[in-house]
């Protein structure tokens, strides 16, 4: 496992913005300016209720922890859900599942 990638990419997932975040771009329909090739900056902003600087740092961390990536068309810049973050996290936490003693794996 490689740690300092995987703390970063659980940091990134600690936030409710950036959940929320996250689950807007996995959500978004064609009523925002979502082109089919990713979510505009305005709609995720409107969608947070966050100021643009906060937006913008908060999708930062979402790109830089592999979770989102992100692709600059004219002012905005739209944003998709990539899969690499998601591997890291999935691969994280099976391996410390695989770990458990079997006594607690039957408990939950």
């Amino acid at each position: 496992m490689k740690f300092d990638e995987t703390a970063e990419v659980f940091k990134a997932l600690g936030d409710p913005h950036r959940l929320k975040a996250l689950h807007f771009l996995a959500t978004a329909d064609s009523a925002c300016c979502s082109t089919g090739q990713g979510v505009c900056t305005c709609d995720v902003q409107d969608h947070l209720g966050l100021s643009q600087p906060t937006t913008s740092h908060h999708m930062k961390l979402l790109v830089e922890a592999g979770l989102v990536d992100a692709q600059k068309r004219g002012r905005y810049t739209y944003y998709t859900l990539s899969p690499r973050g998601f591997e890291v996290a999935r691969l994280a936490l099976s391996s410390l599942a695989a770990a458990l003693p079997a006594a607690i794996k039957e408990a939950v």
